[in-house]
């Protein structure tokens, strides 16, 4: 598995993580399949994709108990594990809270990355990027980040931060390119913040680029997504995509293998 550095870090992720929303549930907890949940996080880590990625918000807190669950069996040592706190818990006293419960759910001790998931709706990126500069020095995780920020919003959260922002994590995938629009993309990459793509590829929703992606896919013998995670690392970001099934994990893994060419991807444009 490829791996590239996080942000001001000396921490080297696989390319290719796993996202887990709906995996126990979506907004409100759902038990149905967190057998297959389970399932997939430990095939996962056995491929190499041993960042995970998960939420307090995802199933009001069951996703990260399913997670819990796959750590036991994996080891906490193997994996990589983010996980965010909703934007109504940005308080001091609401994020420690929100923390301390991620944490209990997932059976650890701490994250190694810590996200603020959307940007502050009742205070300020000063005071959140503060309080979330005291979950890092209380040891509740090692890293640092944000989520769905835009320049204007990094750029206070980099003033405010005694410590260094990681990483952005954005909706990022070859039919939406509002972060290469807005310039957001390259504001991170000059900053050395990681950019984190979720839905890298759609929500499977892909359809004006599906020719073109299966085009290249076919060329290549292998699949459409894997050219759409493909495109995404060479533009020099994680992606971090939910996979419920073996093969689709596998398929993933591999993704981060395909080096596509200077003329594939502006064939992809």
């Amino acid at each position: 598995m490829k791996k590239m550095k996080l942000g001001k870090t000396d921490e080297f992720l696989p390319v290719i993580g796993l996202g887990t929303w709906e995996m126990g549930g979506g907004i409100s907890p759902d038990p149905s399949n967190d057998r297959e949940s389970v399932k997939a996080i430990v095939k996962a880590v056995e491929l190499g994709i041993t960042h995970i990625d998960t939420a307090e918000y995802y199933g009001s807190g069951h996703t990260e108990e399913v997670v819990g669950k796959a750590l036991k069996e994996i080891g906490r040592d193997k994996v990589f594990l983010t996980s965010k706190v909703w934007p109504n818990h940005l308080k001091i006293k609401d994020m420690l809270n929100s923390i301390e419960g991620s944490l209990k759910r997932l059976g650890t001790d701490h994250v190694d990355l810590y996200l603020i998931h959307w940007p502050p709706e009742d205070l300020s990126i000063k005071e959140a990027i503060q309080n979330i500069n005291v979950v890092l020095d209380r040891g509740y995780t090692r890293y640092i980040g944000v989520s769905n920020f835009s320049i204007s919003q990094l750029k206070e959260a980099i003033e405010a931060s005694k410590s260094p922002v990681v990483c952005n994590q954005v909706r990022y995938n070859i039919e939406d390119r509002e972060i290469e629009r807005s310039g957001l993309l390259d504001f991170c990459k000059k900053n050395a913040i990681s950019v984190v793509a979720y839905s890298p590829l759609n929500r499977m929703g892909i359809s004006a680029t599906a020719s073109k992606l299966e085009k290249v896919a076919k060329n290549r013998k292998v699949t459409s997504p894997q050219i759409a995670l493909a495109w995404l690392v060479k533009k020099g970001v994680f992606a971090i995509p939910k996979a419920l099934s073996e093969k689709h994990l596998i398929e993933n893994a591999k993704a981060s293998d395909i080096e596509l060419t200077d003329e594939e991807m502006k064939f992809l444009e």
